[in-house]
């Protein structure tokens, strides 16, 4: 038995070659979104974040389709992680070469593109060296590491901004060593499977399709048609058909809701007077928040309608943008840090957390069947075009009409949202989707 379980923890410990790459892209939104406002200040460094994110959030639709089909073809997990690891290093360290706006966002595009190459390959790597009843725990375990590596990176942008607040742009050069120190690690850990399963097989899986998700939100088996948008939709207009339209729809007013929020979070609360520390610190509880959550909440949501739960997620996140809205209308500058450290990472860590798993779960049993490839291909779809056009218009919205009015239509969102997730319930579900 020692002999197994030495086996066993030998196999796994290629996982850990991921904390110094999560570390390294943990800070890296945020970071940009500083650097740009340094840049270019306030009004123009929040339109300009707003066109970063949307460019990060609209390569990543066609990056995603790209390395699915590059994972298939190639066959070969560890040269796909290695080259990802050390291309995402070499980026973040010409970060601190070209110092421009321009650059800053082509190069935000560019590890949108390469950090997709990974996700699936990672995921088909536990299911093609361990045995299928560990399949659960190790995709755990990849998570657990991914979430504490994005903590220890944020930690490190809170000491920066701490020590060295005017220097943000050489901050990019250790985290670019941390992304080459994990192509090395993966380089030496990782072994190519006696064996390869096809992408398809992460999808046959909650648990492995719910990991593959939280790497990366956009995963595509076949490039959906037109005719798969209309199968996906046509069914609205009757109850009897109406679930996967009415839980797309939910899933497009959710990521174009965090789309406008989101993008100018960080730029609202440098418009404010807090410091980039402080800024660090927000984000950085509600990753903690977030991380321990996910431990839970799988748990939490097995005990209750995925429905309720869902439900449950949204109103409490809309809340939090709302009172954050009001907070920002409201309160005098740094006294915004207050409501920012209590409602952010209430929403962004319990109250997603909590959506995320019961939607995922509920999008997991929606796509089975034998229109999976083209239900999960319109379900990818949705989600990158609703999350860039949300972060496009975040900045032009704030700038116009002021960061409390983003907020609170962001929150008016999400309830419209519940709403629609609170008529699932009338409705009849493609398969077992309740408990």
């Amino acid at each position: 038995m020692t002999v197994s379980r030495e086996g066993k923890a030998k196999r796994l410990n290629w996982v850990y070659s991921t904390l110094p790459i999560a570390l390294a892209t943990g800070p890296l939104g945020t970071l940009v979104t500083l650097y740009l406002i340094q840049l270019n200040g306030i009004t123009l460094g929040t339109i300009y974040s707003s066109l970063a994110a949307a460019v990060f959030n609209g390569v990543s639709i066609p990056a995603a389709i790209f390395w699915g089909f590059a994972t298939d073809r190639l066959h070969k997990r560890r040269a796909l992680v290695v080259g990802s690891y050390a291309l995402l290093g070499a980026v973040l360290v010409s970060f601190y070469l070209d110092r421009t706006t321009a650059g800053t966002i082509a190069r935000y595009s560019a590890i949108s593109f390469i950090s997709v190459a990974s996700a699936s390959p990672l995921n088909l790597l536990i299911m093609e060296t361990e045995p299928k009843n560990k399949w659960a725990e190790a995709f755990a375990r990849l998570s657990m590491v991914s979430g504490v590596g994005t903590v220890l990176g944020l930690l490190i942008g809170t000491a920066w901004t701490d020590v060295l607040p005017t220097r943000l742009a050489l901050l990019f050069v250790p985290l670019g060593l941390f992304g080459l120190a994990s192509a090395g690690f993966a380089f030496l850990m990782i072994s190519e499977p006696a064996f390869v399963f096809e992408r398809e097989n992460v999808a046959l899986g909650k648990q492995s399709l719910f990991s593959r998700l939280l790497a990366h939100p956009l995963f595509f088996l076949e490039v959906p048609r037109m005719s798969d948008f209309r199968r996906a939709f046509g069914g609205l207009r009757s109850s009897l058909t109406s679930y996967v339209p009415l839980f797309y729809i939910s899933t497009v007013l959710f990521y174009f809701s965090g789309g406008l929020f989101n993008t100018v979070f960080v730029p609202a609360m440098e418009k404010y007077s807090l410091s980039d520390n402080a800024i660090f610190v927000v984000i950085l509880l509600g990753m903690v928040v977030q991380t321990l959550t996910f431990q839970v909440a799988g748990r939490f949501i097995s005990e209750r309608p995925l429905v309720t739960t869902s439900v449950q997620g949204l109103v409490l996140r809309g809340a939090c943008y709302i009172l954050l809205g009001v907070a920002a209308l409201g309160l005098a500058d740094p006294l915004f840090l207050v409501p920012a450290l209590i409602f952010y990472p209430v929403a962004s860590g319990l109250a997603f957390a909590i959506y995320y798993t019961s939607a995922n779960t509920m999008m997991f049993n929606t796509v089975q069947g034998r229109n999976a490839g083209s239900s999960l291909g319109v379900y990818s779809a949705v989600v990158g075009v609703a999350g860039m056009v949300g972060a496009l218009l975040s900045g032009f919205v704030s700038i116009d009409l002021g960061f409390y009015i983003t907020f609170i239509v962001a929150g008016l969102l999400l309830f419209l949202a519940s709403a629609v997730v609170a008529q699932l319930s009338n409705s009849s579900p493609p398969g077992q989707l309740h408990r």
